[in-house]
């Protein structure tokens, strides 16, 4: 019994700390990490969260773009930032493709982070420049073999989902559409819109009002099911490519080792601000689909998508060092 009373006793020292610590949480202003320059949908979610979780919170909750290397400059800022809940970091499932692309990355997104929650995910659309004459996705991969080395893609920088789905697109096609990586999805998009580069795969946030307005041609969606944003736009499967599903989802993560009562504040925090009409409808409305998960089944998610993209992008032979 005294070894039991000891043991107790010394859990209970641990937790006091941490708990103390969550009960004055937050009483500074929090940062939030966005690896991407504004314009993409990590930087269009991230600001649309953080003013309804600064209100609850009662501190400022601050965007800071912090871009490079296809968003692994911010995340490893993030990554190694104090374990005090005063850090967060928004996060694609660039995050789970990456250990597979990279023999060695400055950080290791399942010791180095805390899942906080999952927040939306967004279907991406293949589009193209209306100067191409395709007009669904077997026009576009016809064009491609007819005519190797004609065509370039753009994306937001080497090892993002969108530059992920293009390669896996390529693959499933047997076509080899040239990869043009850029600095963030504002200027890969815009240059697409300029006709520099002929098509992309790029999130519905970014792409919808381009093609709502005739500067893109959506062709099909990346997700196994249509859009309810564009519900006349196919499936990439549907079309085509049987199968076809490259999703992109957006999580919240904190350094590893923020005390567990901080990480269910900031998650509840993100569900509560994920429930606001005003976040919500403006979220829907540029094609978001609000997927909220907290920690715990955040965690299983990423680590099934862990084994998920090893295995596939082995299959490809795709790797970036």
């Amino acid at each position: 019994m005294k070894t039991i009373a000891a043991l107790l006793a010394a859990a209970c020292a641990v937790l006091a700390p941490a708990q103390s610590l969550a009960q004055k949480f937050p009483e500074k202003p929090i940062r939030f990490i966005v690896p991407f320059p504004p314009g993409g949908g990590n930087d269009i979610l991230a600001r649309l969260l953080a003013p309804k979780m600064g209100e609850s919170l009662g501190q400022p909750v601050v965007i800071d773009n912090r871009a490079g290397a296809g968003g692994n400059i911010g995340t490893d800022l993030a990554a190694k930032s104090p374990p005090d809940g005063y850090t967060i970091v928004i996060a694609s499932n660039q995050v789970t493709m990456n250990p597979a692309l990279y023999a060695k990355l400055p950080f290791d997104i399942e010791k180095d982070f805390a899942p906080v929650a999952l927040a939306a995910s967004v279907p991406m659309v293949l589009a193209v420049h209306p100067s191409v004459p395709a007009n669904n996705v077997r026009d576009l991969i016809a064009l491609a073999k007819a005519n190797p080395g004609k065509y370039n893609h753009s994306t937001p920088g080497a090892g993002t989902p969108q530059h992920i789905a293009f390669e896996v697109f390529n693959h499933a096609a047997g076509i080899n559409i040239t990869h043009v990586p850029y600095k963030g999805t504002g200027p890969a998009i815009a240059d697409l819109i300029a006709g520099q580069v002929q098509t992309a795969f790029g999130t519905m946030a970014s792409l919808e009002q381009h093609v709502k307005a005739g500067k893109l041609r959506a062709l099909a969606v990346a997700t196994p099911k249509r859009s309810l944003a564009m519900p006349n736009v196919p499936t990439v499967a549907e079309s085509a490519l049987a199968g076809f599903d490259v999703s992109l989802w957006y999580s919240i993560l904190a350094p590893a080792g923020t005390p567990a009562p901080i990480l269910a504040r900031l998650s509840a925090e993100v569900s509560k601000a994920l429930a606001a009409p005003e976040v919500r409808d403006r979220l829907v409305s540029q094609g978001f689909e609000i997927s909220y998960l907290p920690p715990e089944q955040m965690n299983a998610l990423m680590k099934g998508d862990i084994a998920r993209w090893g295995k596939a992008l082995r299959e490809i032979g795709l790797k970036l060092d």
